[in-house]
This record gives C-alpha cells, sequence and structure tokens, in this order.
C-alpha cells in the first residue's frame, strides 16, 4: 500500500453507506445540564455523527457536568476537605474535577471536532484516529 501524504491523511475519508448528512441532529441525553445540552445541540447540528461519535460526545458532555458539579462544590467548601491528626486533607472534589477535565479532553481528542466547517454545511469529523499525531 502506497504511503499517503500529510495533506491526503488530513482530509476526512467518508463511507457513502454511513453519512446521512440530511439526518434530524441526535436529541441531547435528558439528564444533561442545560448549558451541556445546547453544546450538544450545536455540535451534532455542525457535524454528522455516528453512533459510536454520539456515545463519544455523551462521555464527553458527562466529564463536563461532573467537572462543573465538582467546581462548584470546590468553591462552596474550599480545598482543604478535613484536618484531622494527619493534617489537612484534600478536598475529593479537586481529584473529581481534574479526573474529569481529563476525560472531557480526552473524549473531545477523540471526536477530533477541530477541524472548522464550512458556513452552513454539516462536516462529518475525520473516520481516522488522531491517537498517532
Amino acid at each position: 500500500m502506497p504511503r499517503r501524504s500529510r495533506a491526503e491523511l488530513a482530509t476526512p475519508h467518508l463511507v457513502d453507506d454511513d453519512y446521512s448528512i440530511d439526518a434530524p441532529p441526535a436529541p441531547a441525553p435528558p439528564h444533561l445540564s442545560p448549558a451541556t445540552k445546547a453544546w450538544w445541540t450545536e455540535v451534532c447540528g455542525e457535524y454528522v455523527l455516528k453512533a459510536h461519535h454520539l456515545k463519544i460526545l455523551e462521555c464527553a458532555c458527562d466529564a463536563w457536568d461532573r467537572m462543573t458539579e465538582a467546581r462548584e462544590a470546590l468553591s462552596r467548601e474550599g480545598l482543604i476537605g478535613s484536618t484531622g491528626a494527619g493534617g489537612p486533607k484534600a478536598n475529593p472534589a479537586a481529584v473529581i474535577e481534574r479526573d474529569s477535565r481529563a476525560a472531557f479532553l480526552y473524549a473531545l481528542r477523540e471526536l477530533d471536532l477541530d477541524s472548522e466547517p464550512k458556513p452552513g454545511v454539516k462536516q462529518p469529523p475525520p473516520i481516522y484516529s488522531n491517537r498517532g499525531r
């Protein structure tokens, strides 16, 4: 198999029978926060996503909501959760925020939504993985 150029690798490759650009966007899962539902709707309106992309998008949305909830808990309770015999202990919400941020960024990287869609045209995301980049 011949080597492909950088330009060929950067071009989204479509599978004719998987994509329906005219399909209505998938509805946002009901458990998401209103702001995250709005982001879901925006992403689904700009990109054509297959079923597995929607699962990754839901993971990203869940992680974002969890990160936001942990950040709000940190604002209320502070970074120090308790002070005991061993000294001050970090608030567990700090770990939840950190891990949820990492999960969000990982899911976002897997979706590879960085390619700019043309105005008024839905763009399918690249099918190839960006893990090798």
